[in-house]
């Protein structure tokens, strides 16, 4: 026969399981009642204008030899040479950085025989190729360092890349323009919309500076003016940033 539970501790019991089905039921309707938070997404823009303080250019040496080892001679000739000039121009280390190496075979075009076969190519010799990424720090010097690596025997030039050496400052401004520009747009349409603004839920951002190439005249076309002209132009640093805002 089942022992029975003394009559206090039975009370105790079902006033626990009153106190708890109470409780339950008085939350379960409060969650139920709960509203979707209505929000509104926006985007905005910011954008500041300036100039640029540094550029930096391709530049390097492409030579041939009947062998590696002549064509690999030749190349380092030259661009010890290049180094030495940069040096002089005061031209830190540091603002220099070798971009590309490549050693790769020529091949002589195979005469067509009369049968119309084609026979296979021979090599006729080597290519050596040294490409370096130069940093100038003075823009006003920037053609006579153009000019300069050309005659020091630079046969190779590529783009011109004009930037901001420190954008971080430049960024934050156009952050802050790029709030302002979303919060106003946000009035706008809360305004036509008849209801109001409340709190900033999130703030995310997208997009950021980024330096503008300007693409240089072929290496050879340079040697006949001195100092080469450039146009640094201007730099525009963006952000983009996109609000949640509640709305009462």
């Amino acid at each position: 026969m089942p022992a029975r539970m003394p009559l206090n501790r039975f009370a105790a019991a079902l006033a626990g399981a009153i106190a708890l089905g109470a409780l339950m039921g008085a939350a379960g309707p409060a969650r139920a009642e709960e509203a979707p938070r209505r929000t509104l997404t926006i985007t905005g823009t910011g954008e500041i204008t300036t100039h640029p303080d540094i550029a930096t250019v391709e530049t390097g040496v492409l030579t041939e030899g009947k062998t590696a080892a002549d064509a690999l001679a030749a190349n380092t000739k030259a661009m010890n040479e290049v180094f030495k000039g940069l040096e002089a121009m005061k031209i830190a280390r540091d603002d220099i950085r070798t971009s590309e190496f490549s050693v790769s075979p020529v091949y002589a075009q195979p005469p067509t025989r009369p049968d119309g076969a084609i026979e296979a190519p021979v090599i006729r010799g080597y290519q050596v190729r040294n490409q370096v990424t130069v940093t100038v720090r003075k823009l006003a010097e920037l053609g006579a360092t153009l000019d300069k690596l050309v005659s020091l025997g630079s046969n190779q030039l590529g783009g011109i890349s004009f930037g901001i050496d420190k954008p971080e400052p430049l960024l934050d401004e156009a952050r802050a323009e790029a709030v302002k520009d979303a919060l106003r747009k946000a009035k706008i349409y809360a305004g036509a919309a008849g209801v109001a603004l409340g709190k900033i839920v999130t703030i995310s951002e997208s997009g950021g500076y980024a330096p503008q190439p300007v693409y240089a005249m072929k290496a050879m076309a340079m040697r006949d003016s001195a100092p080469v002209p450039v146009a640094a132009g201007t730099q525009k640093v963006t952000s983009d940033v996109s609000l949640v805002i509640e709305i009462e």
